[in-house]
């Protein structure tokens, strides 16, 4: 299916889940933030759940109702269905690979330690000791924020692992979770992408999320369905994260032009608001973006655009990564080389650095960041970004 579909999608063909079961049984690998909300969340939905994790400790705390973190309205929600036996947690992926029709990967991504692209190591990690241990035809589906080209490597790692005579297939549909939001992000989405080879594929994709359709048609709504191509749908996360960041620099450069101009940032942000086409939300100036999502999947987003030759088309990620508002308007701060987060200075400045520069000093005034100029007496050499003769290759932060 390479056509967008909008509505609720209606399914070509119908599947009988491998398994035998009404509907297709589930498990969602890694019960980190992203795998524990849909596993809960789709056993509220009405679905046999097994969730997966290689952390002891972290199984027994959610098989016993504790939740590893905070989201409104989970607790409830993991009891409930732990009572109801719809929802279990293991460590074994022999268990998984006896009950599960649909897995879904819902592992880390985090930034290499060697550079800025995604370490895909945990999607391996969970392919290998799955894959050998399923003995019927199963649909695997990413969930997790990944470079675009991972769904055709994942594929070739099932043909590495799998037995090539079950036709096990790979799907991708990622996911759009807001914390605070994400019980309702995962039952009631606003769109719902995904991407599969065949139509067995895509069927299945149905009946594993028949149930937040079912949701929708209960409070008269529909969920808009895209059904795309491998690569677009690992391109949409990685885009809206990437689109979201530069809305917040953008508002946060905005805020530094009222600051000089002597305008109101929030009037201007109410008023850009207002106009459809832009809308309001993430127009809040601030301390600018942050989190585990945001920073990482930008920086990998560029990594991989270089990758495949389209470095220069996202160049602008660099800069919008650089805007920061400092926390405070203390008159001094401290200029430390290992501290990548800003202090105590209350101006809104790009800053690099570069490691041929003399050794930081200790302290510098936040009037000498307006000035545009090397401080003296200060043995850490800076400039302004607006200043900068030419354009640094080294990571850089607001960090004096």
């Amino acid at each position: 299916m390479t056509n967008p579909v909008q509505g609720t999608y209606v399914p070509t063909v119908t599947v009988t889940p491998p398994s035998g079961a009404a509907r297709p049984r589930l498990t969602f690998i890694g019960v980190g933030y992203l795998g524990a909300t849909y596993a809960i969340c789709y056993a509220e939905l009405g679905y046999e759940v097994l969730a997966v994790d290689v952390d002891p400790k972290r199984v027994e705390d959610l098989s016993a109702g504790q939740m590893p973190f905070h989201e409104p309205g989970l607790d409830e929600l993991l009891k409930r269905n732990l009572a109801a036996g719809r929802l279990r947690f293991t460590t074994s992926y022999q268990e998984a690979a006896d009950f599960g029709d649909v897995h879904f990967i819902c592992v880390g991504t985090p930034q290499r330690s060697d550079g800025m692209g995604a370490d895909l190591r945990y999607v391996e990690s969970a392919i290998a000791p799955l894959a050998p241990h399923l003995t019927r035809k199963a649909l695997i589906v990413g969930k997790s924020t990944v470079p675009v080209g991972t769904a055709e490597w994942v594929e070739h790692l099932v043909e590495k692992y799998a037995d090539p005579s079950l036709g096990i297939e790979v799907a991708w549909s990622p996911e759009f979770l807001q914390e605070g939001y994400a019980a309702d992000d995962v039952m009631r989405p606003n769109r719902i992408v995904w991407a599969a080879k065949t139509e067995w594929a895509t069927a299945m994709l149905h009946a594993a999320h028949k149930g937040v359709f079912d949701l929708a048609s209960t409070e008269d709504r529909e969920v808009p369905v895209v059904a795309t191509d491998f690569a677009t749908a690992e391109l949409v996360k990685v885009a809206a994260n990437a689109f979201l960041a530069t809305k917040i620099s953008f508002i946060n450069a905005m805020a530094e032009v009222c600051e000089v101009a002597g305008g109101d940032v929030t009037h201007l942000a109410r008023a850009l608001g207002f106009d459809p086409r832009i809308g309001n939300r993430f127009l809040q100036s601030g301390v600018g973006f942050g989190g585990g999502c945001l920073p990482k999947d930008i920086r990998a987003f560029q990594a991989r655009a270089q990758e495949l030759g389209a470095g220069e088309a996202l160049r602008f990620l660099h800069e919008v990564g650089q805007v920061r508002i400092c926390p405070g308007r203390g008159s001094r701060c401290s200029v430390r080389r290992s501290s990548p987060t800003p202090t105590t200075c209350g101006t809104l400045r790009r800053w690099r650095w570069r490691g041929c520069w003399p050794r930081p000093g200790p302290t510098c005034t936040s009037t000498t960041h307006r000035a545009r100029t090397t401080r003296a007496g200060c043995t850490r050499s800076w400039r302004t970004t607006s200043l900068w003769p030419r354009r640094s290759r080294t990571p850089s932060w607001c960090a004096y």
